[in-house]
């Protein structure tokens, strides 16, 4: 089929509207990226300082855990889940580009998308290591539920409602990028049963992991509230 020529004004025509649509196209892309802006990523004043960290732990429910033998990864949700109103919810990225967007370095966002993280440099908190990140390969890095889904459910989750409960699997201050072996390691082991390798933070998790505890509620053993009273003791004194 030959090519039909255009004429000196329907070229212009079409030589706007090719604008129009661009405009709308940068417009909608810059809409995007202040809205992934504008979305806070934690909550204020989280993770606690030690000191609130401690009052937190003290007001703490203590018990043993329940209803471990009915627990199901899919109570909380079978996907990542960007409709919740939990810290990062309904800015329209998914929950695991959000951690990334937060805990990786040397950080290179999509150019289209600003959700998206195209690489960048996780100093993972729990061992030390620099663990590099593409989107177009194989990664190391997980996403961890600092207080683990399990962990959770056997404190209190297993009373939550369906849509609470997918709200704490999304909350970005329940969650970190992580060394993926030391994920596997941790699974869902609690602060008596598990700490990380890197004493260094030991102070950091125990105030993340309180803070979780004391924001949704949750309950602690004897033995777990014994073992974040010690990982809270190496906080520098005076915080």
């Amino acid at each position: 089929m030959g090519l039909r020529k255009v004429g000196p004004l329907a070229a212009a025509a079409l030589a706007i509207a090719g604008c129009h649509h661009a405009d709308r196209e940068t417009g909608a892309q810059a809409s995007a990226a202040a809205l992934v802006a504008r979305v806070p990523l934690a909550s204020p004043g989280f993770p606690p300082a030690p000191a609130t960290a401690r009052s937190q732990l003290a007001g703490l429910t203590v018990g043993w855990g329940r209803n471990w033998q009915t627990y199901k990864r899919e109570n909380f949700g079978r996907y990542w889940s960007d409709d919740t109103d939990a810290v990062g919810g309904r800015n329209g990225c998914d929950t695991r580009d959000d951690v990334l967007r937060r805990d990786l370095s040397e950080l290179r966002e999509g150019d289209r998308n600003p959700c998206v993280v195209v690489s960048g440099v996780l100093h993972d908190p729990y061992t030390g290591k620099e663990l590099p990140y593409s989107y177009r390969r194989a990664s190391q890095i997980q996403t961890d539920h600092v207080v683990a889904l399990g962990a959770a459910w056997r404190a209190g989750a297993y009373a939550w409602t369906p849509q609470r409960r997918l709200e704490y699997a999304n909350d970005l201050d329940v969650l970190l990028a992580a060394d993926k072996r030391t994920n596997y390691d941790k699974s869902s082991k609690t602060a008596d049963t598990w700490r990380p390798p890197r004493r260094e933070y030991w102070c950091a998790y125990a105030r993340r992991y309180t803070g979780i505890k004391y924001k949704y509620r949750l309950s602690v053993t004897p033995p777990e509230k014994a073992a974040l009273q010690e990982l809270l003791a190496v906080c520098p004194q005076g915080q």
